[in-house]
């Protein structure tokens, strides 16, 4: 007998977690998530907001639609194993599930909103002057969302300790990026 969800279950569980997590956001919420699912889970999450961020913007063709796919899930991937490599040398206690899952859970509908609040903005003329300040804003919701993901996931509680994370990630993944944007184009 097979009790694997199917993925139409498991992206539906998701997307209410997701939900919890944005209404509610604190260590508390992510912490109520954090084991409910795995890296495989995180990543087929991350693929339908990449592939729903991609069809918003399919005004780049067909080969920035797919290019935007592999670098997001390989983007997704490198960050993820950076926080836990990086978090487990900070003395963290979490598990690359953990971490992969909780980003996952935050990263993947904001990801969607912009995109669809940049297609809005772009259709109005005065909005594309409003894109940059959106993607401003994202950042900070990301970062803010990604240091709550930091502290349940990885149970780490010290501020440096969490920054340092987070900011080694954040460079390994700008690093990974260029690389295959290199390779891809």
């Amino acid at each position: 007998m097979n009790t694997t969800p199917s993925i139409t279950d498991t992206l539906m569980n998701m997307v209410n977690q997701s939900i919890q997590v944005l209404s509610k956001p604190s260590v508390a919420t992510f912490e109520q998530f954090e084991n409910k699912g795995t890296l495989r889970e995180a990543v087929i999450y991350v693929l339908v907001a990449s592939i729903i961020t991609g069809l918003l913007s399919l005004g780049s063709g067909l080969g920035g639609f797919l290019n935007g796919i592999i670098g997001t899930i390989i983007g997704f991937l490198v960050f993820t194993y950076l926080v836990h490599y990086v978090g487990k040398s900070q003395g963290g206690t979490g598990s690359l599930d953990n971490v992969a899952y909780t980003f996952a859970l935050f990263w993947a509908p904001i990801n969607v909103l912009v995109a669809v609040v940049s297609l809005i903005l772009i259709i109005t003329l005065i909005g594309i002057f409003l894109i940059p300040l959106l993607v401003i804003v994202a950042l900070f919701i990301n970062v803010y969302f990604a240091y709550l993901a930091v502290q349940s996931s990885m149970n780490l509680r010290e501020s440096s300790k969490i920054w340092i994370t987070l900011g080694v990630a954040f460079v390994g993944t700008l690093v990974a990026s260029m690389v295959i944007a290199a390779i891809l184009s």
